[in-house]
């Protein structure tokens, strides 16, 4: 039986990375291209589209402020 390497395309860098046990890394090519994608999604690059309208009370900043203790 002959196994061959599976091969795909970098998600980070768009290289090609083997998608196998042997890659800690794998679907990425190497640790430096997982830690930018890593950073990406840790500063709200990678977004989820949202199709719910914003309501008055999602926005702490348009809120009224607390009442001052008497």
């Amino acid at each position: 039986m002959v196994t061959t390497t599976r091969k795909v395309k970098c998600p980070g860098c768009g290289g090609e990375s083997v998608y196998a046990a042997s890659n800690p890394y794998r679907p990425f090519c190497s640790g430096p291209c997982k830690n930018h994608d890593f950073g990406a999604w840790a500063s709200e690059q990678h977004r989820l589209p949202d199709d719910n309208p914003v309501d008055d009370f999602d926005i702490v900043g348009d809120l009224p402020p607390p009442p001052l203790p008497q």
